[in-house]
């Protein structure tokens, strides 16, 4: 009897295990990204009257490995999510789209040329912050390790971080740090 409640017992704390494993993640399509109107103004004026620091851009491509590793381990958590949204308005832009996008200087144009044209985006995934004033205040070219990494791309912008140094220096110096 007392191997069956040992049994019974693991089975127990697997499911548990797996529960809140389950919980702690999200799918980002759904809870990352917000359903963008295509108009980064409109979407800087939306920041705004919601009190956040800007907008939060991907840059990503359908079949790009690094993108969808990112999708996977980083942007599916619940935390991360939470993070983000809390401060930024979170779009994505489609390395590759032809749907329309209106730029912050009102321009219209594929998706495809605002990346690789006006944000001169090289390769993806690439992590964009645009502030309230319409300029680009952090850049991120590449995936993180982790996802307290990729928090500090939030971290540095909130923080104002960006006023005083380089995104290098702020990473470096937590990566010395071990946070």
């Amino acid at each position: 009897m007392n191997a069956w409640l040992r049994l019974f017992l693991m089975v127990l704390a697997l499911a548990v295990a797996g529960t809140s494993a389950a919980q702690a993640t999200r799918d980002p399509h759904e809870h990352f990204f917000q359903v963008g109107f295509g108009d980064l103004k409109e979407e800087l004026a939306l920041a705004r009257t919601e009190g956040k620091r800007g907008l939060f851009l991907m840059f990503s491509a359908e079949h790009c490995p690094h993108c969808l590793l990112m999708k996977r381990t980083v942007l599916n958590q619940v935390a991360v999510q939470e993070h983000f949204r809390r401060h930024f308005r979170v779009l994505k832009i489609d390395f590759n789209g032809d749907v329309e996008v209106t730029d912050v200087d009102g321009r219209t144009m594929r998706s495809k040329d605002y990346a690789q044209k006006v944000a001169r985006v090289r390769g993806t995934p690439t992590f964009m912050v645009i502030g309230l004033d319409g300029k680009e205040v952090l850049r991120h070219a590449g995936p993180t390790r982790n996802a307290g990494e990729f928090r500090w791309l939030a971290d540095y912008v909130v923080d104002g971080e960006y006023r005083r140094r380089p995104f290098e220096a702020f990473w470096s110096e937590r990566m010395a740090r071990g946070r």
